[in-house]
């Protein structure tokens, strides 16, 4: 009975090589659908913008990160930047920031706001 082995293609190497190419290219195929899976899967977080306008001036990093074209460096600049500057006096203040381009303000616009500054005086009696 002759024994399976790697010597049981001698005298045949280019029977060897063809079986070591379909071995390397249905590991490949296996990777490619592997890597596919994992990038539709449920584990790749999915953004959702929220219901109403977040403000600019209260929002956190997290909160900004939900926003779509935002990742969290730009939704970080966000917030070092209303440390740093001050509140937001408006939307296209956003423009400002290194990331942020026209196009990219104007699909964010339906999702931010600034809301009117809180006066901490109190207001005159009729």
């Amino acid at each position: 009975m002759p024994a399976l082995a790697p010597f049981a293609f001698a005298g045949r190497p280019h029977f060897a090589h063809a079986i070591a190419r379909r071995a390397r290219r249905f590991a490949s195929v296996l990777l490619i659908l592997f890597f596919s899976a994992a990038a539709c899967s449920p584990l790749a977080a999915k953004k959702h913008p929220p219901s109403k306008p977040l403000d600019l001036n209260t929002a956190s990093a997290q909160q900004l990160a939900e926003l779509p074209g935002i990742g969290p460096s730009t939704a970080n600049a966000i917030v070092q930047f209303r440390v740093k500057s001050g509140p937001f006096r408006r939307v296209d203040d956003l423009l400002a920031i290194h990331g942020i381009s026209p196009s990219r303000l104007e699909k964010l616009r339906p999702f931010v706001t600034v809301a009117a500054p809180h006066s901490n005086s109190p207001s005159p009696n009729p």
